[in-house]
């Protein structure tokens, strides 16, 4: 959308690049400005909603000279839904914006050297990849929106049809919700429904219920949603994840991870359960996968720490190149996950502990546990306190995976000064259509 409501003076601005939460940059009287839905080279009249000491923020009026990055967003109510940043910009255009966010960000506050930065990796499928959903609802006058919220609010946007990154059975089933909850007696009482598709079938259903009637609603999901197209679990949630009820079927779905070898035959099948985590979009994770399997270049002996394991996403296909590895995850029932993934398929050399990082990591350290290799995958706030902690582990080798490079950049130079050093470093497109990076890096000892 590029027009809206706002406050300020109107003035005609030239768009220099994209910056890391999905605005196009210009400049005016002297100050960055952040104009969301732009593109690179659009020059657009923009009014001004916001004026800060150092930076401004705009809105765009007119787009007076688009850009030849432009396109048309295939998604009606793109600009309105949050889901996406950067539908209107040619994929191309977003991959060349995410190299350069993306090592702008390493170069300036972690001082990574512009040669050990590799090309972004781009997505086979830039749109209808996702294969986990949150659905928001709102049921007001009589009519029932799913949808995700609006930018910047919890206004509900409804979807019209179809969400343009979503699998194939994400979009099926939000189809065929539309018509089933007509007949829920608490419309209101369901903020939100989550959906979690496996690689090769099986979908799971977790519904948000803020009513007082728990066990009727348990009931009407019985009856109601075991018919819908491609469900084979149904769950309930009321308040804190602890709360999460099976109501019927499967807990579990798969996707397919590489292993060292090519070839069909050298990988295997993962399972994560409902509320459990994994990537949304199941070939970028090997694409990532592949590039730790290349870059750990291990040789079969060593012994390796995975820190915020999951399900095993990494371990169990660095299992079958090291000679032991240990795996550490705060939530217990991704940890179960990964011991069932580790036993169907037949992998005895990796040790999984329910327990959260920085204390794992001071037992192995008091133990005088050593590791040849350590892999963290942190949550999007990144890891501060255990970069601090893994040197102390002795690992020649340290991998980073990122979804956030501000954070990643902050705890490299945490490990720059502990005497590590990138050497190598790799943007995956894991999120097409919006400005999140997702990242591999290697870090040597010097």
């Amino acid at each position: 959308m590029l027009s809206g409501p706002g406050e300020g003076g109107c003035s005609t601005i030239t768009i220099e690049k994209l910056a890391f939460g999905g605005s196009g940059i210009g400049r005016l009287n002297g100050k960055v400005c952040f104009v969301p839905f732009t593109a690179p080279g659009d020059q657009a009249r923009v009014e001004i909603t916001s004026e800060k000491k150092s930076y401004s923020e705009g809105i765009v009026l007119e787009c007076l000279a688009p850009s030849s990055a432009r396109v048309a967003p295939p998604c009606a109510v793109f600009g309105d839904c949050g889901g996406c940043s950067w539908q209107h910009i040619r994929y191309s255009a977003q991959l060349e914006a995410k190299q350069q966010i993306f090592y702008e960000m390493l170069s300036r506050v972690a001082g990574v050297e512009p040669q050990v930065v590799h090309p972004i990796l781009p997505a086979p499928n830039p749109f209808g990849y996702r294969s986990r959903v949150q659905f928001k609802l709102r049921s007001a006058a009589g009519s029932l929106k799913i949808g995700f919220y609006r930018r910047g609010s919890h206004y509900v946007i409804d979807l019209p049809g179809t969400c343009q990154i979503a699998r194939d059975e994400i979009n099926t089933i939000c189809k065929e919700l539309r018509h089933v909850l007509t007949d829920f007696p608490e419309p209101a009482k369901l903020p939100q429904i989550d959906a979690a598709a496996g690689e090769a079938g099986g979908l799971m259903l977790l519904f948000h219920y803020i009513g007082d009637h728990r066990e009727e609603t348990v009931e009407w999901l019985k009856k109601s949603i075991p018919g819908c197209t491609g469900v084979t679990g149904v769950f309930l949630q009321s308040g804190r994840k602890s709360s999460m009820l099976r109501v019927w079927g499967e807990g579990r779905v798969s996707y397919g991870v590489p292993g060292p070898a090519e070839g069909e035959c050298s990988g295997m099948e993962l399972f994560f359960r409902c509320g459990g985590f994994s990537q949304v979009n199941y070939d970028q994770n090997r694409q990532m996968i592949r590039t730790v399997l290349e870059w750990g270049d291990l040789k079969g002996n060593e012994r390796l720490l995975d820190l915020y394991c999951g399900n095993g996403n990494f371990t169990l296909s660095l299992s079958r190149c090291c000679g032991e590895i240990i795996g550490l995850e705060e939530y217990g029932d991704s940890v179960a996950d990964a011991e069932y993934n580790a036993r169907i398929n037949g992998t005895r050399n990796a040790r999984f502990t329910a327990m959260d990082t920085e204390s794992g990591i001071h037992g192995l350290i008091d133990a005088g546990e050593r590791f040849d290799m350590v892999l963290l995958d942190p949550p999007r706030t990144g890891a501060r306190e255990a970069v601090h902690l893994i040197p102390d582990l002795g690992p020649e080798k340290i991998i980073y995976i990122s979804c956030d490079p501000s954070t990643l950049a902050r705890d490299l130079s945490i490990l720059y000064g502990k005497g590590y050093r990138v050497a190598a470093s790799r943007a995956i497109d894991m999120f097409p259509q919006t400005y999140h990076i997702e990242s591999v890096t290697l870090l040597k000892k010097l």
